[in-house]
């Protein structure tokens, strides 16, 4: 199948390898503009442009999704699907209309639940011992599309955000080979959202990190695990702000927060 590709971080990556094992005619890539990093602040390609060129797929980087220009460019490139995972860009209808089958996207969560950007930090910050990966039409809407199919699987309860993101996306290209395999030979079934039950997954923020002692110790290594890697869990000990990247749950005692049991070099 003819396919146009969007979709910009780690994540998506995964999926594009998939459509190209696959043997689909992958005609081009929307991904977002590279970006200035690190302090040299050297100009750094997302992780989807990278891949796509070692494949010799051409790479687009629209400034803008509405102003007829990416329309054009869509027209001009005649795919029969779009697929997206993880763009970061909304799509207006009449490019999620333009291609005969429409467009597909690869979300991280089983929707209708953690709708938005950052699903499956908000699975392991509330806790959850099961998330997934959902394949679905796209709409005008965030997220609220069909869906074709949704693929679970478990958190470990010592699991972080890196480590789960990088498993949801190997699922989510499993997922998404088998909902293409559907479409292609007319078997694709749309099941219509329970809209009423929708949740909402809003991207993260630094008023997220600070800890708070009077929470469970479950809680709070919850939101060590889910804000990794950033904008990170922190504290302030001795008087100085800190980052907490990795926690373990122990067991019950007496000091009050914030002592330092045990401490090694």
């Amino acid at each position: 199948m003819r396919i146009l590709f969007m979709g910009t971080p780690d994540f998506a990556v995964a999926s594009l390898k998939r459509l190209v094992a696959d043997g689909h005619d992958v005609c081009a890539v929307f991904t977002q503009p590279d970006k200035p990093k690190n302090r040299g602040m050297k100009m750094i390609a997302p992780p989807v442009k990278e891949y796509a060129l070692t494949e010799n797929i051409p790479v687009y980087q629209p400034l803008k999704m509405k102003d007829g220009t990416a329309l054009a460019l869509v027209q001009s490139l005649e795919p029969e699907l779009i697929v997206v995972a993880a763009y970061g860009r909304i799509l207006p209808e009449d490019i999620l209309n333009t291609p005969k089958y429409g467009a597909i996207n690869v979300h991280s969560s089983i929707l209708p639940k953690y709708r938005g950007a950052a699903p499956i930090n908000w699975a392991i910050l509330n806790g959850d011992a099961v998330t997934g990966v959902s394949i679905m039409y796209m709409a005008p809407e965030l997220d609220a599309g069909d869906v074709i199919l949704c693929r679970e699987t478990a958190i470990d309860p010592d699991e972080d955000a890196v480590t789960l993101t990088t498993r949801l996306a190997e699922l989510g290209a499993e997922a998404l080979s088998e909902a293409i395999g559907q479409i292609e030979n007319g078997t694709v079934v749309r099941t219509v959202q329970d809209h009423a039950a929708h949740t909402y997954a809003p991207m993260l923020d630094k008023s997220l990190s600070p800890l708070d002692f009077t929470h469970p110790a479950r809680q709070l290594h919850d939101q060590v695990r889910g804000l990794v890697p950033w904008p990170s869990a922190s504290m302030v000990l001795a008087g100085k702000p800190v980052k907490i990247h990795r926690t373990a749950v122990g067991e019950a005692t007496d000091a009050p927060a914030g002592t330092v049991v045990t401490a090694d070099k």
